[in-house]
């Protein structure tokens, strides 16, 4: 394990000494959060609450949601993607720990200097410039940390199966742009899930993708009360285990086919 968080404290290091893209990130978050506060202003339009959320928890619902982003997201699929087309994989396979694992580890150390430099300070900045509510409830915010952990693990889950693609397809570039805008859209960070059509709903919810932003997001805004978020959490941890499945079969057959295209 001592390796595995060496690794998690080297990716950290390397973020920290590239701070100042995420210094002008925040900047670019707060532009986005601004517009969509201002769309969503026009659509409510005076209205007391739509689909349950009141204006301000929709405020807050689209901070929480760009601000979670920045901590589940990372690029280990196309790092993977690059290593294989590049021959690396080939020395990792032989290094005494697993490569899926170090990918994992590496991504949590960038999600915690996110959530560090960039998810906090860019909530702070914000808050002072649009209206938010934030709960002061201890437990909620248990929940919500519970909940943020999962949904970095899912992301991340299907970061590394987008990346092992590329052991078949040998250059899956459409494919994972193809799987941004897809988690974006489906994930609820965009719209919240609820804004969907009913239709919609009942085939998003045998997909892990609400569990990514739409799930802590609620949970931080109150938007889940009661048996929802429990009920939401464990969706989230079906999900992680579920994901565990094709990871491990893909991977398994991606070993016995390899073929290095570079190196």
């Amino acid at each position: 394990m001592a390796k595995y968080m060496e690794m998690m404290r080297i990716r950290f290091l390397m973020m920290l000494a590239y701070r100042t893209n995420y210094y002008s990130g925040i900047l670019i978050y707060s532009i986005n959060i601004g517009a969509y506060y201002f769309l969503w202003q026009a659509i409510y339009s005076g209205q007391d609450d739509i689909q349950g959320l009141s204006a301000i928890q929709m405020t807050t619902y689209i901070a929480v949601s760009w601000m979670v982003r920045a901590f589940y997201f990372n690029n280990i699929d196309r790092e993977i993607a690059m290593e294989i087309k590049e021959g690396k994989v080939a020395v990792e396979l032989i290094r005494p720990y697993s490569y899926l694992g170090m990918k994992t580890m590496q991504a949590f150390g960038e999600g915690i200097f996110r959530i560090a430099f960039f998810s906090i300070p860019g909530m702070i900045i914000v808050a002072f410039i649009f209206p938010m509510e934030f709960t002061t409830t201890f437990s909620t915010w248990a929940l919500f940390a519970c909940s943020l952990l999962f949904s970095f693990m899912i992301n991340t889950q299907i970061n590394l199966l987008t990346g092992m693609t590329t052991f078949f397809l040998f250059n899956n570039d459409g494919l994972i742009r193809a799987k941004r805008v897809v988690i974006d859209l489906f994930s609820g960070l965009l719209l919240p899930i609820s804004f969907f059509p009913l239709w919609a709903q009942n085939i998003m919810q045998f997909l892990p993708f609400q569990g990514i932003s739409y799930v802590p997001s609620m949970i931080f805004t109150e938007g889940f009360v009661g048996n929802e978020i429990w009920n939401a959490l464990l969706l989230q941890v079906v999900w992680v285990f579920l994901l565990m499945i094709p990871i491990q079969l893909l991977w398994v057959t991606a070993k016995k086919q390899m073929v290095i295209q570079g190196g």
